[in-house]
């Protein structure tokens, strides 16, 4: 199915809009606490670990191959800090799960004027869903991650793949970031994990053009702050306008 990725750029936008209003503001504090937290702890891993990782990747370089330090080296970087800011973004989405299915709710409601199907439960059990539903996303993560860890170490021993190397990381974080954000609005209205990765994938050029503005929203700073609220408000309006039948 075609679909446009202008649009699926522009509910990520229109998730910043989104979050400054009466009635969903209230549910947007705690996730951006978490947030602020977990990245301002991911900035200060990212530069003090940031010398380490260019010193270690830089000597397999081939000599032959030296005349290429300067492009290797902001691509490397470029590399690093996503990972980074791609795993510390993970973590602080396992953390503030709980918060983030009340938050879709709230931008459902002012959208449509009525709750989603499953609007709360009592927070334990929001807990405890949302941490074992978190690990069974990690779960799908890690089994992708697999093959692109492998070719990530064959790149380092043949430098000239390391563009196209890169570019399936960034695909495969704007798409896991996708079915994170989406699985919120969706799994209030009783979608299962498997359900949901089907549904995202008939539109996949739609959410991954989701997925790609969140990650490079995490490598801004500050604005990474707000990634997490903005993403799933984001989605909600995307499930709602896209996907909901």
């Amino acid at each position: 199915m075609i679909s446009n990725p202008l649009a699926g750029a522009s509910y990520f936008l229109n998730g910043l809009k989104l979050i400054s209003t009466k009635g969903i503001r209230a549910y947007v504090l705690m996730p951006l606490l978490i947030n602020i937290f977990v990245f301002a702890l991911g900035l200060w891993f990212a530069i003090d670990q940031f010398g380490i990782f260019i010193d270690w990747a830089l000597a397999d370089l081939p000599s032959w191959l030296s005349w290429l330090e300067w492009f290797m080296w902001p691509l490397f970087a470029l590399t690093f800090f996503g990972l980074v800011f791609f795993t510390f973004t993970i973590v602080a989405n396992i953390i503030a799960a709980p918060f983030s299915g009340p938050l879709a709710n709230a931008v459902e409601k002012h959208l449509t004027g009525s709750d989603s199907p499953e609007p709360g439960k009592p927070f334990m059990q929001e807990m405890k869903d949302s941490v074992v539903n978190e690990l069974i996303k990690l779960k799908h993560s890690l089994f992708l991650m697999m093959p692109l860890a492998f070719l990530s170490l064959i790149s380092f021993a043949f430098p000239l793949i390391s563009p196209a190397v890169a570019l399936l990381w960034f695909i495969y974080a704007a798409w896991v970031l996708t079915i994170e954000y989406a699985d919120f609005p969706m799994g209030n209205h009783g979608m299962a994990f498997r359900h949901i990765r089907e549904k995202l994938a008939e539109k996949r050029i739609l959410s991954l053009a989701f997925g790609s503005m969140a990650m490079l929203a995490t490598l801004i700073p500050l604005i990474n702050f707000l990634v997490m609220p903005v993403a799933v408000a984001g989605a909600t309006k995307m499930y709602l306008n896209e996907f909901k039948s």
